[in-house]
């Protein structure tokens, strides 16, 4: 069978804890120096750690950085963070394994430096049920939502499948990698839909800045078209006033016109019915 070609994330120290368990040394806390170290103890995870072992004083480099705001690894970050692990064949060493997949913490409490690594006991199933228990209790105790997106949730079952896959490397560390790479492959899709959220979101800002700034036109344009329209409107009312007034002055005027010409006829005509009469009795006296 082809080895499985697998990484997993790097030590906070850089290196795979090989022979150094159990016996810390002031040249391992400068090795760590380094690398950002947690101000005080790490919150209680779901995974079974071992009691912290101190290394020493605090480094001066993380004292100086002390109290400063430290900005928490991205998602992307942190699987960028990889190292190579042995192949299957060369049969490595469990805790080497162990200390690949989940490497130990790192922090800084009353100026020392200690450091936690997993433990490498077997799981039993009183074990797993107990960890079903404290995943159900600490989802209780902080909130965490039951749908949608949720940090703490995803925090919380990002820890038990860690302890899963500490359980499972224990026993047979080929599934252990087979895990991590499962594990990654989730990591990295969560990835790519955070960018892509964030890609949205940006390109919906934007489109909404350039809708807003559109839209303080489109509104001067609207007035601008509202005030020619009442101009308009006004102007009809207006004109049609003055139809209106036109109209009755030239019905007035016609009316003026037809009495007079009703009455110029009904004169004439009184003076065709003279004038025949007058002619009828001059042809008589002839």
């Amino acid at each position: 069978l082809k080895p499985l070609a697998l990484t997993a994330p790097r030590s906070p120290r850089g290196r795979r804890p090989h022979n150094t368990r159990g016996a810390p040394s002031q040249a391992r806390g400068r090795d760590g120096a380094g690398a950002m170290i947690a101000d005080g103890r790490p919150r209680d995870s779901l995974v079974k750690y071992d009691p912290p072992l101190e290394l020493g004083p605090a480094p001066p480099e993380a004292m100086a950085r002390r109290g400063q705001a430290v900005k928490p690894m991205s998602l992307k970050a942190q699987l960028a963070k990889k190292t190579s692990l042995p192949p299957v064949e060369s049969k490595p060493n469990t805790d080497d394994v162990l200390h690949a997949l989940l490497p130990p913490r790192e922090w800084i409490e009353d100026s020392k430096h200690y450091t936690q690594y997993v433990s490498n006991a077997p799981a039993t199933r009183l074990d797993v049920i107990q960890l079903q228990e404290a995943l159900d209790q600490r989802l209780m105790e902080r909130q965490a939502r039951e749908t949608g997106i949720c940090p703490v949730r995803e925090e919380l079952y990002s820890q038990c499948f860690d302890e899963l896959i500490r359980q499972v490397t224990i026993n047979c560390p080929e599934r252990g990698l087979l895990l991590l790479r499962v594990r990654d492959e989730i990591r990295m899709s969560i990835a790519a839909y955070q960018t892509l959220y964030q890609s949205s979101v940006t390109f919906g800002t934007r489109k909404q800045l350039q809708s807003e700034q559109g839209k303080a036109e489109t509104e001067q344009q609207i007035a601008e078209q509202e005030e020619t329209k009442r101009q308009r409107e006004a102007r009809v009312v207006e004109l049609k006033n003055k139809v209106e007034a036109i109209e009755r002055r030239e019905a007035e005027r016609r009316t003026v016109d037809e009495r007079k010409r009703k009455e110029e006829i009904d004169f004439l005509k009184h003076q065709q019915q003279h004038l025949d009469s007058f002619l009828k009795s001059h042809d008589v006296k002839s």
